[in-house]
């Protein structure tokens, strides 16, 4: 199998929170498509496939636990861990993202060493079974 970045969906309304994100994941080596529209996000997940998505819960459009919920309900995209990274931080918050079907939960602010534990965690654990599956659908990375 080829070797390619990881490529993480990152759905956020905030520009700033966005861009955070964004540049402390591709410092690291990673792939990012940046999206604040939950509509969006459902197509770019079904589209571009990545291996993992942090998903912003209070979303203008549509809540991103919804987004979480038509993406695990949709066999194109169950199988990608979905983690809630938000400024909602009470324990019935974290249940409800994970009654929803995030994979994990992430309050803000993020400490940059546990934010990037937790998603290298996932990335490893999902990718044996995940990733595989995608090394048709993406070209290889010139090194």
């Amino acid at each position: 199998m080829a070797d390619y970045p990881k490529r993480i969906l990152i759905v956020e309304d905030r520009q700033l929170d966005r861009k955070l994100l964004k540049d402390i994941l591709e410092s690291h080596g990673y792939e990012t498509l940046q999206t604040g529209d939950g509509l969006e996000a459902i197509d770019l997940a079904v589209a571009k496939r990545p291996d993992l998505i942090l998903m912003d819960i209070q979303l203008p459009d549509i809540s991103g636990l919804e987004v979480t919920r038509r993406l695990k309900g949709d066999e194109r995209s169950r199988r990608i861990p979905i983690i809630a990274v938000t400024a909602f931080a009470m324990g019935w918050h974290e249940r409800e993202a994970l009654d929803s079907g995030c994979d994990a939960y992430i309050s803000k602010p993020i400490s940059i060493f546990g934010f990037l534990r937790t998603v290298e965690s996932f990335l490893s654990r999902f990718s044996d079974e995940f990733s595989s599956g995608l090394a048709d659908l993406r070209s290889p990375v010139s090194k």
